[in-house]
């Protein structure tokens, strides 16, 4: 089984650091491989940071698609950036990795707290759960206040950070889990949940799991409806590579 993660931000050592903390929770069998968009932001703040990033997403899904091999997709990032529009282009499980911290939450806890880096991204994670129909499972949307890539520049104090907006959400919300709401926070679970004492769910793990089930299931995204393939047409200027997309022969 090959599952292939796409980071949607264009910072390659966030990409190697996702990859390895998936690596790690991988079943035996399971190949892990990664990837992150030619352009695009170097981190995801903001909404307009998302839409940037899910053209690269797009194309990330599409060159796997090409390539061929690959049988499930893991969009990594909080936002799920581009989610619909890259299971439009394969039959492959694609799945966003705040789909699936999620999910795995309401399974292990009634209530659950988000804690993301930026108290703007929680404005994004509200939509998701209204999305996802998992709203009144999540008590509060919590931000330790970090740029994404503070994550990588300056480790520590993150941490420190974050761990500290954990044991308030755990003392103050009446919570039995705790999702991590950045993709930058994959292979932090264990520390976080070991000093915070409550079950932590980390979305890039999340989505892995979920995945290789998918996968070992034989399920695979339904081309009936809204997810079948694009409608071949032109495309103009700088999406010009795009025009008449076929779908891939099976």
């Amino acid at each position: 089984m090959h599952i292939h993660i796409i980071n949607p931000n264009t910072t390659a050592s966030m990409t190697q650091a996702i990859h390895r903390a998936a690596e790690q929770q991988a079943a035996n069998g399971t190949r892990v491989s990664a990837s992150q968009p030619e352009s695009g932001p170097v981190s995801i703040e903001s909404h307009f940071d998302e839409v940037v990033s899910a053209v690269g997403v797009a194309e990330e899904v599409l060159k796997g698609e090409r390539e061929g091999g690959i049988d499930a997709y893991i969009v990594a990032c909080f936002g799920d950036p581009g989610l619909l529009s890259a299971r439009e282009l394969t039959r492959a499980p694609v799945i966003g990795i705040a789909e699936a911290a999620f999910h795995l939450a309401t399974l292990i806890s009634t209530r659950f707290s988000i804690v993301t880096t930026l108290g703007r991204t929680g404005i994004i994670a509200e939509h998701l759960l209204e999305q996802y129909g998992f709203r009144h499972h999540c008590r509060r949307i919590r931000a330790a206040e970090i740029p994404v890539l503070d994550l990588e520049h300056d480790p520590d104090a993150a941490f420190k950070r974050i761990v500290a907006e954990c044991c308030r959400a755990r003392d103050e919300d009446d919570i039995g889990a705790i999702v991590l709401g950045c993709g930058g926070m994959a292979g932090l679970t264990q520390e976080i949940s070991r000093e915070v004492g409550i079950p932590v769910v980390e979305g890039v793990s999340a989505a892995l799991k979920l995945a290789e089930s998918l996968v070992g299931l034989g399920l695979h995204t339904s081309k009936h409806g809204d997810l079948d393939y694009p409608r071949p047409k032109p495309f103009t200027g700088k999406f010009a590579a795009l025009s008449n997309l076929q779908p891939p022969r099976q």
